[in-house]
This record gives structure tokens, sequence and C-alpha cells, in this order.
């Protein structure tokens, strides 16, 4: 098992990597709690819900499913789901059960944030991407029709139980989509990490356990010294949304149909390495390492029709933009990145064709 305490200001939490932990999720509730509402959806109840429930033992517990999907993920569906709550019986000593991949992680979170105005939440992710990304670090929210997690609020879990064993069930191209938030997690923190990435590509896409449980657990590891040091996005964290701002763009562009969020990350971070190539923050080479790593982990949906002007356009909106000005993260070499914004447009734009190309 590996372990990792998710320190703040505020709080501490663990965040755990471990096989078959679904089997201890009851150890993990609030003591002395109520009701425990599970928040899931029905393909993955099916899969790994008995898991789970024999996990839970005797505790009270209510299943809420969600229909799924990045379109669903909207405020009224969060107040379907308040409303239900409050007919079987949830009050202020009741604990959401986010289990599920990121928009369940991320909807569950946001309900418990503004439930009773905050109730106890427990994140059990069930995609790599949510293993990696979506479930530690206390961001919550939905999306609104102009842009993507545009609602939200930062509502700490108590703990994040991460079980690996469960990704044998995933589907190839959602496996894919999560490598690319660990391909991140390296570009941005670990050298050692993208390196291990871009020379074991072969046994990490094949699942290997052993291989594939150290790259969970250094990714993160990096998410959570990150968020210890910035829980609020003011400073070093947004080095976590590398890739995220051309991405979050190329989903709205595309009505959250085409891409799986970690495609569309992956993208980003092509986008992202044209552009700091240019800016002359990354050397050339690091650029090509960078491109010829991502494609190993390919490929991603076609990107035929999509405008490299509108994209830029959708930028504006991104919630990282302050005062007009967009921020970017760029790297500056493997394994190190920094935040720079009024870059000109002209700049942007060409690296937004570069990465369409």
């Amino acid at each position: 098992m590996a372990s990792f305490a998710v320190v703040t200001g505020q709080q501490s939490y663990p965040a755990l990597v471990e096989r078959g932990i679904l089997a201890r999720a009851g150890e993990f509730l609030p003591p002395g709690g109520g009701k425990v509402f599970i928040v899931s959806t029905a393909d993955v109840w099916a899969l790994h819900g008995a898991e789970l429930d024999q996990g839970l033992g005797a505790v009270s517990r209510e299943l809420l499913l969600l229909p799924g999907g990045e379109p669903r993920k909207r405020l009224q569906e969060i107040e379907t789901l308040a409303a239900e709550m409050i007919r079987r019986g949830g009050d202020r000593s009741s604990t959401v059960m986010a289990f599920g991949g990121g928009i369940v992680n991320d909807m569950a979170g946001f309900l418990a944030a503004i439930f009773m105005r905050g109730i106890a939440v427990v994140q059990v992710p069930t995609t790599l991407l949510a293993q990696v990304d979506a479930a530690i670090g206390g961001k919550t929210g939905v999306n609104l029709e102009c842009g993507k997690n545009l609602l939200g609020s930062f509502h700490p879990p108590r703990a994040v139980l991460i079980d690996p064993a469960v990704l044998a069930t995933l589907p190839e191209r959602e496996y894919r989509a999560g490598l690319y938030e660990i391909i991140k997690a390296g570009l941005i923190r670990s050298a050692p990490l993208f390196r291990l990435l871009a020379e074991s590509s072969p046994d990490i896409l094949g699942r290997a356990p052993a291989l594939l449980d150290y790259v969970i657990a250094q990714s993160v590891r990096i998410k959570v010294e990150v968020v210890g040091e910035d829980e609020r996005e003011g400073g070093l964290r947004r080095i976590l949304n590398f890739g995220h701002t051309f991405g979050h763009a190329l989903e709205t562009e595309t009505g959250y149909a085409r891409f799986l969020h970690g495609e569309a990350v992956a993208w980003g971070m092509r986008a992202a390495a044209h552009l700091a190539r240019s800016t002359g923050h990354l050397s050339a080479e690091d650029c090509v390492e960078i491109l010829d790593a991502l494609d190993r982990y390919g490929p991603v949906p076609p990107l035929a029709g999509i405008s490299p002007e509108r994209i830029l356009a959708r930028l504006v909106s991104d919630k990282k933009t302050v005062q007009g000005r967009v921020h970017f993260v760029l790297l500056e070499r493997i394994g190190t990145a920094c935040v720079v914004s009024g870059i000109d447009d002209l700049q942007v734009l060409a690296a937004i064709e570069a990465a369409l190309a």
C-alpha cells in the first residue's frame, strides 16, 4: 500500500493506493456519522458495487445513480440528487461517497459541498483519470454550456481510496485517457516519471500490475505535494493545469461529445509544448521528446474540422483567465513548469494550428 497525507492549512486527509481497498471502505467513514449516500453510475455499480457494498458492512446507505457523460455534468443533476437525499432521510450527519470516474467525483464532491452547507465526502475513484486527478485536492464542480467546471467549490474529502484492481474492467480508450494525466504529472514535476512512462509504454499499456501501481502512486504523490503547498490554486497548484487550458477549450468547442477529458488534455499538452517552444521557454529537443511520448499513448480522436480561431476565442472563457488575460502553464524543461500570461494571440494561434495539424 502507498499512503499519502494531503496536508492543507485547515485539515489533513489520506490518499491511499491499495489493491482491494474497497473491502475496507467502511473504515474511512466519519465516526458516528449518519446515512451514507453512494453516488455512482449504473455501469460502475454493476461492475464493482458488490465489492463496495461488502466493504461498507452494516453501515446504513442509499445508492444514487447519475446518468453519466460530460453533457450531463450540470447543476440540475445536482439539484435532483439533493432532493432525493432529503427524500431518503439525508441530514447534516450524512456522508456522500463518490464511486465512479472523474465526472462522478466532481459532481458528488460538489453535492457534498453544498448540501446543508457542507457534509462529509469520501472519494472512491474507479477510472485511472479520476484516481490520479479528479478525486484528489478537493476541487468540485459542474459545467456551464459556455465552459467547463465554471460552477464549483473547494471541498476536501475525508479520504481518497484508490484501488488499482478496478482498472481491469476499464475500457482501453478510458485507460489511455487516464495515462495522459500521469504523463502530465511527470512533465510538470518529475522527469524520471516521464521518462519511465516514455520508455515503458508497452508494459504500462498492457497494465502490468506492479508498474501500473507504481506510476499511479507517483502521480498521486506529485498531486498531493502540490495541493499541500497551494490548496486554493493561488500559485503553485496552477501548474496542474498543464494541457488543461487548451484542452478545456477543445472540449467546450466540441460540445463535450468528441473527446474524453484525458484525450483533450493530451491535445492540450501538444499545443502547450508548441507554444513553449515558440516562446523560447522549451528547447526543441524537449519538445520533440514530449510529442513522441504522447504519440506512444495515442491515438486521440480525429481533429478534422476544428477551427483554430474558435479554440483561441474559447480560451478567454476558461476559469483560469483573469481580467481578460489567459494564463498558460508552459514547460521550461521536462519536469519543470511555469505560468505565463500576456502571450501574443498570433503565437497562441500558431501553437493551436500546429497541434491540430
